[in-house]
């Protein structure tokens, strides 16, 4: 658990958010698709997925 904290801290994940997101989409997610909830891929992916919403938005 202190691995999985610290790798979220490096990346500038919120460990908490990070963690209730997995454990929520872990049981859903194909296993071809696991390495999006690692940290830093979780991060990007969150990322643009703000960037498209304020896009959105703005139009």
């Amino acid at each position: 658990m202190l691995t999985s904290i610290t790798t979220c801290r490096l990346n500038d994940v919120d460990p908490k958010a990070w963690l209730a997101d997995v454990l929520a989409r872990i049981s859903d997610l194909p296993s071809s698709r696991l390495h999006e909830l690692l940290p830093w891929e979780w991060k990007n992916l969150r990322d643009a997925n703000k960037l498209a919403g304020q896009q959105t938005a703005a139009a």
